[in-house]
């Protein structure tokens, strides 16, 4: 019969052949790294690792080991991404594109004529919030406005090394978050440097000499018609139909000249596109806010940021989600918003944007930071601006 010290002989054998191979993996974990940070691809994918599991627990002869070995590879994988994160961020201080710290930092974000691109057209809420943030900083004038379709191609339009700004609506105190926007974000690696929040007051509108009576069909953004539901409730035989703007769709009645549509927008529209105001401030909430976000490609910092926004996904496990967010409570740090985002291609899982209180600067919230971080499979700081109240 052997005794103690010959198993432990035995595992010390076993131990250092785990050692050469653990280097040996973990030589590869790197490679994996510069392949993704080349390629802007997330450090976790639950699917691969899910499919490496499944895989090894093929391999097991004793079956009693599956639950055991799940969790090795869940702890293996942990440490294999923590060790990624660790590469890409010290490549990414290398090169000066941390995320936690800005690629540019100036007190006075622009100082000479830039380009901004808005989605929608003048008259628009985006147009409006374009104007009011940027008028605090210089002369309007100044701007190149460039106006596009849709939000993507805002996104599209912003890696033209020609456009420095881009701004869009990212959620409404009515509605909620707008998640095409959340996506876009995250998916095109830009930065919230900035934002914005404006009071809208939706109106009815048709052209001159047009009433509510001659109305059949309404055009306008999907949010402006939810927003508005509860006035069209009173008009159930009006057809309510999306268009890709609230002043667009302001525009589109002006050039139609049809007595019998209207289009939901602002004053601003109704005074651009001469027409004629039907029935005045028809949102059902009085108090009803859109916050806009002014994107970049750059990160931006000043000592007056206050707003923190990051990203986030954790492993679909007891606890995970918890372990970040006590971090705000360990901290004492005030967290402003949590929405969450479903994972493409990973049912019922998702991506966290969550808003707290703080200067990336000061020393308490960047360890809260690299905590979150630490405890996430997946984290990106999107920005440190000002709050605007």
């Amino acid at each position: 019969m052997k005794d103690l010290n010959d198993y432990r002989n035995k595992i010390d054998e076993i131990d250092e052949e785990i050692v050469k191979l653990f280097e040996e993996r973990m030589k590869v974990v790197v490679g994996i790294a510069e392949y993704k940070i080349q390629n802007e691809i997330p450090i976790l994918n639950e699917g691969r690792e899910n499919e490496v599991i499944k895989k090894n627990q093929d391999r097991l002869e004793n079956k009693e080991l599956n639950n055991s070995l799940e969790e090795f590879y869940k702890s293996f994988m942990k440490i294999s991404r923590n060790y990624q994160s660790e590469k890409i961020n010290s490549w990414k201080k290398e090169n000066q594109v941390e995320n936690t710290l800005p690629a540019t930092e100036s007190n006075d974000m622009l100082q000479n004529k830039t380009s901004v691109v808005y989605q929608g057209v003048p008259g628009s809420y985006s147009y409006n919030a374009l104007r009011k943030f940027f008028s605090l900083r210089y002369n309007l004038e100044d701007i190149n406005k460039i106006n596009v379709e849709n939000f993507e191609d805002v996104f599209v339009t912003l890696k033209s090394e020609k456009v420095k700004y881009g701004i869009l609506p990212l959620e409404n105190s009515s509605t909620g978050g707008i998640s095409d926007v959340y996506d876009l974000i995250r998916n095109h690696n830009f930065f919230i440097i900035g934002e914005r929040k404006i009071k809208v007051e939706h109106n009815l509108l048709g052209i001159k000499g047009s009433k509510i009576e001659d109305i059949e069909e309404v055009y306008s953004h999907p949010q402006g018609i939810q927003q508005c539901k509860k006035y069209f409730d009173n008009y159930p035989h009006l057809k309510l139909i999306p268009y890709t703007n609230t002043a667009a769709s302001a525009k589109y009645i002006k050039e139609s000249n049809d007595i019998k549509k209207a289009a939901i927008a602002s004053i601003d529209a109704k005074e651009i596109y001469d027409l004629d105001i039907l029935s005045s401030n028809i949102n059902y909430n009085e108090n009803n806010y859109t916050r806009f976000v002014v994107i970049s490609k750059d990160m931006e910092l000043s000592n007056k940021a206050d707003k923190v926004s990051v990203v986030l996904s954790v492993q679909h496990e007891s606890g995970a989600l918890y372990n970040v967010l006590k971090v705000f409570w360990k901290h004492k740090l005030n967290m402003l918003k949590i929405e969450s985002r479903p994972i493409e291609d990973t049912p019922w899982e998702y991506f966290f944007y969550i808003d707290f209180q703080g200067n990336i600067k000061d020393n308490l919230v960047k360890n809260a930071v690299e905590e979150m971080r630490n405890e996430s499979s997946y984290f990106k700081v999107l920005g440190n601006y000002e709050a605007h109240s």
